[in-house]
């Protein structure tokens, strides 16, 4: 069974999508939180086929890419290429460069240096420009449905997970990070 990892503060499932959405737990997050999910989905491993039907079919409205450097080696993620891409899909793309993980940040990742990797980043969006940033993404229409994304497959390897605290602390709703499994566009069409 090909599933999605999904994740909310102090709970962890993994399940079908379809299992996922006809579960009691849903039904229960959404009576507890009158907001759409905040999602966040790494690219990594992943093609553009299986990432978009994964988007499509949790029903995300607005990409938020918190790439630094919107570029990609790999076919489809490229800033341009992937905007195009959503927008055919009828998902809204935006590129927020102040929320990317600095070179110093990726480079202290990349050596298995959480602490200094997190130092970093949290220095790094302690600015006005970033905090209003975060700001606008906590306040978000309660029924626009957006996703942090980023190369990271692994949610708390990446700085997706400290934005979602960030955002977190301003508004209470829920966070799903989502998986991208492989071959998962041909199942879902």
């Amino acid at each position: 069974m090909q599933c999605l990892e999904l994740v909310k503060v102090g709970w962890r499932v993994r399940a079908s999508l379809a299992e996922y959405e006809n579960s009691e737990l849903l039904r229960t997050t959404q009576r507890e939180e009158h907001r759409m999910p905040l999602f966040t989905i790494g690219y990594e491993g992943s093609t553009v086929d299986d990432f978009l039907a994964v988007l499509t079919e949790v029903g995300v409205r607005h990409l938020v890419d918190v790439r630094d450097l919107p570029s990609s080696r790999k076919a489809g993620f490229s800033k341009n290429s992937l905007r195009d891409r959503l927008v055919s899909t009828g998902i809204q793309y935006s590129h927020v460069k102040v929320l990317g993980d600095p070179r110093e940040g990726r480079l202290a990742a990349r050596a298995g240096d959480k602490n200094r990797f997190e130092r970093i980043f949290r220095e790094h969006i302690s600015n006005l420009e970033a905090s209003a940033a975060i700001r606008s993404l906590a306040n978000e229409d309660s029924q626009n449905s957006i996703c942090l994304m980023c190369f990271e497959r692994d949610h708390k390897f990446c700085h997706r997970q400290i934005l979602c605290e960030e955002i977190l602390s301003l508004s209470a709703m829920p966070v799903r990070h989502l998986g991208v499994p492989k071959d998962y566009a041909l199942k879902a069409a």
